[in-house]
């Protein structure tokens, strides 16, 4: 046995943390990847793995020995993904990172279109909210929705959107409506903790200059659905990607406020680690994002 095919079992069982789970993965049995990483530690001489019937973590040269290898299999799949980008044939797996919200809301529907169309691609979601690390975490691709401001990042801006500030009629009622962002310090606002500014909303004076707002309120939550829920019940002022508060807008359950304050720049990315090389099928499946949001997300869909 070579020991590329080693080296990608090792991988496999790192990724998945666990020989059980990485069988299932990738549907070879346990007893083959155990006999794979084995062999590869004795042609290695070195310990890999420390596995118990509980437990199963990386040695401190199994760590370092996954880093190198990820490079080396990366390499080698990227110069294969070149001869078939060639001849025009996309194929292979796609290590996706998406915010659930992504999933959770319409424009998900792109990647299930994506992998419809593209049956030789298996495409690998990780939804998760928090900003994952590609290179550490062996990523090819992330959706983000946000600002984006990490610049050791290459970015490709999918569709733009706004984060309007809404609440529900009942709450304006009680409290009357904010004329300018600083009121909400003193105002119940639902907080979204998956923004990175969480207790600081970002705002702007018509000249440009930055308005930075300390709120606070009776809910706190990870997910932007959940803080439309609580905004449509009057629970407090929200601030909302557009495409999740456009629904309860248009049915008069949330009302838009203080527009003239918003920021700007803000957008759905498709974000990449820096490699000299960008895979075919990264290529194809940002490309075809691209093209799905501009024909299905209208003017309508946002505020």
């Amino acid at each position: 046995m070579d020991t590329l095919t080693r080296m990608r079992a090792f991988i496999n069982v790192v990724e998945a943390e666990g020989f059980s789970a990485a069988a299932r993965r990738i549907g070879k049995s346990k007893a083959l990847l155990s006999k794979y990483v084995r062999e590869l530690e004795d042609e290695l001489g070195a310990l890999l793995l420390n596995r118990t019937t509980r437990q199963f973590s990386l040695t401190e040269t199994g760590h370092v020995y996954y880093q190198r290898a990820m490079e080396i299999v990366r390499e080698i799949d990227h110069l294969s993904e070149t001869v078939r980008e060639s001849s025009g044939d996309i194929r292979g797996r796609i290590k996706l990172s998406a915010p659930r919200t992504f999933a959770d809301v319409p424009i998900g529907q792109s990647l299930v279109d994506f992998a419809a169309a593209h049956p030789d691609i298996v495409l690998d979601i990780h939804l998760d909210d928090r900003f994952v690390d590609l290179v550490e975490e062996s990523f090819d691709l992330a959706i983000r929705i946000t600002k984006l401001e990490d610049s050791s990042l290459i970015a490709r801006r999918l569709a733009p959107f706004r984060l309007p500030l809404c609440a529900a009629p009942t709450l304006i009622e009680k409290y009357g409506r904010p004329k300018h962002p600083r009121d909400l310090q003193h105002l119940p606002c639902i907080v979204d903790t998956n923004n990175r500014f969480r207790h600081q909303w970002h705002f702007r004076e018509a000249d440009g200059s930055p308005i930075l707002v300390p709120v606070s309120g009776p809910i706190e939550v990870n997910s932007p659905l959940a803080v439309r829920t609580a905004a449509v019940a009057g629970l407090g002022f929200a601030i909302q990607p557009d495409f999740i508060a456009a629904p309860e807008v248009k049915a008069g359950r949330l009302v838009p406020l203080l527009d003239e304050y918003l920021t700007d720049g803000a957008g759905i990315f498709a974000v990449f680690p820096h490699r000299r090389y960008m895979p075919a099928k990264v290529r194809a499946l940002v490309d075809f994002l691209a093209r799905w949001l501009k024909e299905n997300c209208s003017e309508d869909d946002r505020l």
